[in-house]
């Protein structure tokens, strides 16, 4: 199978080196940020699409993913990666506001990102991604995904240098990620052919980055794996316009309805069929559709 080919740009900023692919240069800037265990590659799908529609589509490696570097300071939480997008779309390519896109890790960072910095995102399309937890309004909701599905979330957050160790090969890490895209059923069945899997959890063979990569988990865990407080919180007014792969096995069953409580401007929840965590991937024409309608 060939997969579409990209520049890949490079800025050096906050002490590292963060790597993005930018195209439609001109157009209505659009952020798509991926989450976990995704890289830039996941956008492969909606970056040409979006530009013919014209927007201008940067979509970042975060740092310690896929060809940007690891994070100088330790630092792989929320926070950081919204601070570094920040600096990337204002500071180094000039925007003063986007529009931002973004499912699984992704999801935090456009909202604290919408919130830490009050009018640089005029409005976000999320799927299938955390959001606040709010006791009251959410105390019937189902707002945890199913224990044997959160093995992974806890080993990542709590025991990351031994489940590193374990994981001492190339091979052995590139089929540890693999198991998100199939037999975890975080996809919808097939979503994901053998070739689409190996393009996916190639960037993920470095040990560096695959540890890296845990520190949003860490971070959830432990307040000294976090650079400052993340700005995500409810009720967060951004336009917001909200799908949900509802195949995902990996995300709170009640997701769309969290998400009336959280996004009191919004679009949706609107529920797709056959679909599942990896909605830029798995509906890539629903999405593109999504945002030409909602953001343009």
């Amino acid at each position: 199978m060939t997969y579409a080919s990209f520049d890949v740009h490079a800025a050096t900023q906050r002490g590292f080196t963060q790597a993005y692919v930018r195209e439609g240069v001109g157009g209505k800037p659009a952020l798509l940020v991926h989450g976990w265990p995704e890289t830039k590659r996941i956008w492969w799908r909606n970056i040409a699409p979006l530009a013919a529609a014209g927007f201008e589509v940067i979509a970042p490696d975060l740092r310690g993913f896929g060809d940007s570097d690891v994070g100088p300071d330790g630092f792989h939480d929320i926070s950081a990666h919204a601070r570094d997008l920040y600096s990337l779309v204002h500071d180094d390519l000039g925007h003063g506001s986007v529009v931002a896109v973004g499912g699984d890790l992704g999801g935090p960072v456009i909202q604290d990102l919408s919130l830490r910095y009050p009018g640089f995102v005029e409005r976000m399309v999320l799927f299938n991604s955390p959001v606040p937890y709010v006791k009251d309004a959410m105390a019937s909701m189902r707002t945890r995904p199913p224990l044997e599905a959160s093995d992974y979330f806890i080993r990542q957050g709590t025991d990351p240098d031994a489940l590193a160790a374990e994981l001492d090969t190339p091979d052995k890490r590139r089929r540890y990620i693999a198991a998100f895209y199939t037999s975890r059923f975080w996809a919808h069945p097939g979503a994901f052919t053998p070739e689409d899997v190996a393009f996916m959890t190639e960037p993920f063979a470095d040990g560096a980055k695959l540890r890296a990569g845990w520190g949003a988990y860490e971070s959830a865990f432990s307040e000294a794996r976090r650079s400052e407080p993340s700005a995500m919180a409810a009720p967060n007014p951004t336009p917001t316009a909200i799908l949900f792969g509802t195949a995902d096995h990996v995300l709170y069953p009640d997701f769309d309805r969290m998400c009336e409580v959280v996004f009191p401007n919004r679009v949706g929840p609107f529920l797709l069929r056959d679909c599942g965590h990896f909605v830029q991937w798995e509906r890539a024409d629903i999405l593109n559709n999504t945002i030409t309608a909602f953001c343009h």
